[in-house]
């Protein structure tokens, strides 16, 4: 059914529902993103001399959608207040070291993932994002070229 739009508030009010659905399924795909890159983390290096938290693999948090003016965000994050009982590190060392494919400081092998920057290059830097937000405004009948 056709909405009748006389000014840019009315504009505004009809695109938000839209735009807060798309920004949900844009930071979920983000989110399964860094989780299977957290796994291969994991996956890449088996440790002998000591017993795994596993706090970095439950680190990845995603924030609902909410609007904020005439914006919608939605966060996805590693959360490093989590990772609070690790022995000689905190819980940003232990990100840091996740992202530059590290386990605890220590290089494993070449087959370890940098989680959030294999993240961002397999969702924004990609393009999938932007790709998955045409195709999600194209279903809703709105008119995008890319």
């Amino acid at each position: 059914m056709a909405k009748h739009i006389s000014n840019m508030n009315q504009l505004q009010a009809a695109l938000m529902p839209i735009m807060l659905k798309m920004v949900d399924e844009l930071a979920e795909r983000v989110y399964e993103t860094l989780n299977y890159f957290l796994q291969e983390y994991y996956n890449s290096y088996d440790p002998k001399s000591y017993r795994r938290q596993y706090d970095f693999l439950r680190s990845a948090v995603k924030v609902e959608p909410k609007i904020k003016g005439n914006k919608v965000t939605a966060s996805v994050y590693i959360d490093t207040n989590y990772m609070d009982n690790y022995y000689n590190a905190t819980g940003y060392q232990v990100a840091t070291w996740g992202n530059q494919g590290l386990h605890g400081g220590l290089d494993a092998g070449s087959n370890t993932p940098h989680v959030w920057d294999d993240t961002m290059d397999n969702t924004v830097n990609n393009g999938e994002l932007l790709k998955l937000a045409v195709e999600y405004l194209r279903s809703k009948g709105i008119s995008v070229r890319a």
